[in-house]
């Protein structure tokens, strides 16, 4: 009983010393690892058309069903995207999301990806944590800063980026 009291000793007086790790957390940020899965966003091209195509492989990839996807047709007169549809209602509920990355890998367009930020509060009920297109939609060149191998990706498919 004694040496283990002498051990739990050791160890306190050993790390008594120390200097303490602490990050002033508002001011100071930890850096996040590179493979780090923050907040999502959709991809919006400089031209204004959206990436997302509306085929609905992210939510039917996403295991915790927190993706919810309306998809319309695009017209002559208003073209939202590339392809010949697009999501009219795009919305995560970010309280079910598990931050997997199944919908990023899923998504034949390169539409969505998860970024790096990590900071999500709300102080009322209607705040809420529903993300719909008005908070995902994001410029490409945001997004590269954000994860710079998304531009490197949309670069190899056409080689229009340049920053």
């Amino acid at each position: 009983m004694i040496a283990a009291m002498l051990r739990a000793m050791g160890t306190t007086l050993r790390h008594l010393f120390r200097r303490p790790f602490t990050v002033q957390y508002p001011e100071e940020k930890i850096p996040v690892a590179p493979r780090f899965k923050g907040r999502h966003f959709l991809v919006v091209d400089d031209d204004g058309l959206e990436r997302c195509v509306g085929c609905e492989l992210c939510a039917v990839a996403c295991p915790a069903d927190c993706i919810y996807i309306e998809p319309a047709e695009n017209t002559p007169e208003e073209r939202r995207s590339p392809g010949e549809r697009y999501a009219r209602v795009y919305e995560i509920h970010m309280f079910r999301c598990i931050f997997c990355g199944y919908c990023e890998e899923a998504c034949p367009e390169d539409a969505i990806f998860l970024g790096k930020e990590y900071e999500f509060s709300c102080y009322t009920r209607e705040d809420g944590f529903i993300y719909g297109k008005d908070r995902l939609n994001l410029n490409v060149r945001e997004a590269a800063r954000q994860r710079p191998e998304v531009l490197d990706r949309l670069k190899e498919e056409s080689g229009v980026y340049h920053l």
